[in-house]
Parts: C-alpha cells; structure tokens; sequence
C-alpha cells in the first residue's frame, strides 16, 4: 500500500528531490482511497501548503519540529525505552522485521525511525500493516495532540496513521502527557540536556523513559501503562 510510503515520505526531512514530486503523491494518495475523506483532506491540504512553501522555510520549521527535543521525535523507541540498553535489541527485532520484507537499510538510519517504519508497512499486506501500525499508535497519537498544540501542519499526518489504525489509542494517557506542557526546545535546553546525557553515560542500566514498559509480543512498539 503506497500510502504508507507517501506518509513516510511527507513526515520526512522535506528534499528538493522529492518534494518536486509532490503532484504524484497527491494523485497516487487520491488513486488509492486508503486514508478515510476527512485525514485525506487533510493530508491533500499539507501537501498542498507544502507546494507554496518555500523550501528553506520548510526546512527550518521542519527541523524546529521534530529535531529539537524529544516530545516529537520520530524514533519509536526513544518513547518507549529512552536511553536504556532495551532499545537495542528492541532495534535488531525491528531490523529482522523489516529484512523479512526485504527492506534493507543502511547505517545512516536507525531502523526505529517512523518514516522507514512506514516504508516497511507499505511492503506489509494490508491487514497485517494495519495491525502493526496499532502497536505503537499511542506514540503516534501523542505526537499529534503535542503538533496540534503547537499549531503545526504536521498533526495531519500523525492524524492520518491514527485514522488507518485499527486500535483505539488511549485518550485518556494521552490527555494527561500533553497535560505536562510543551518541552523546553531552546537552545540552553538542549546544551543542558546534552550535559546531562554525558554526566550519566557511564552508568549502566540508565533509562530515560521509566514510565513506560514495551511488552514481548509483536514488534515491542508498544507503549503500556
């Protein structure tokens, strides 16, 4: 199903080289009817404002959105095991996950990033790329009602993988993350943040994110009470 991709495509860094190619995701997106007509609204609309856009501007907000803290990454595991030694082997399942598919990538990556997890389900039959997009749906839910909140174009792509899902994401957890308030995404923060990570590097077992457990079925994408 190629709208996995094309949704992979669009929540990735926006190129010169694909972003000139937007006029075929928007016909391809159309072709398929995959998404429901209110999320392919909305996703025809983002890329429509993307096609406005200019590219530089696109690329700034890009990275202000997603690279500048952890309320938005877009690595999976950074919402489940932090900085733990559990996201490492959780990396190597995904891995073999995707080499089962025939999806092999290259080092520059990390397989738990959402745009290649979203190329993988795209090589999924559909029913079982629905299903394992619902493993992590509470991430991608998070992740939009935190880009609603800052008011960003993003949240109708995250809005669209919530729609294709077939579980219901846990309002309620999800109420009460975003009840935290948005993160310090400054400059200082981040300098901060940074300091931190290397005063404790050397301690063994140290896990960034100890509110949330991953369970040992399907691809360990799941975020629990």
């Amino acid at each position: 199903m190629k709208t996995f991709r094309i949704l992979g495509l669009l929540i990735s860094y926006p190129k010169p080289e694909w972003v000139s190619h937007l006029e075929e995701c928007k016909a391809m997106l159309m072709q398929e009817q995959f998404l429901p007509t209110r999320q392919l609204s909305g996703v025809l609309a983002f890329i429509e404002e993307l096609q406005k856009a200019e590219l530089y501007g696109v690329q700034e907000d890009y990275v202000a959105t997603f690279d500048r803290g952890r309320s938005h990454s877009l690595h999976l595991f950074e919402h489940i095991h932090g900085e733990s030694r559990d996201r490492g082997q959780a990396m190597v399942n995904l891995l073999s996950a995707y080499e089962e598919k025939g999806l092999f990538i290259n080092q520059a990556e990390l397989p738990d990033y959402i745009p290649l997890f979203l190329e993988f389900l795209s090589l999924c039959p559909v029913d079982e790329a629905v299903a394992l997009l619902g493993e992590p749906i509470d991430i991608m839910a998070t992740i939009a009602a935190r880009l609603h909140e800052r008011n960003s174009s993003y949240a109708a792509l995250f809005d669209a993988l919530v729609a294709l899902s077939r579980v219901k994401p846990n309002h309620e957890r999800i109420k009460s993350v975003v009840a935290e308030g948005p993160e310090d995404t400054s400059l200082e923060a981040l300098d901060k943040e940074w300091e931190e990570a290397a005063a404790f590097a050397s301690q063994p077992g140290r896990a960034d994110c100890n509110t949330c457990a991953a369970p040992s079925n399907g691809l360990n994408i799941t975020i629990t009470q």
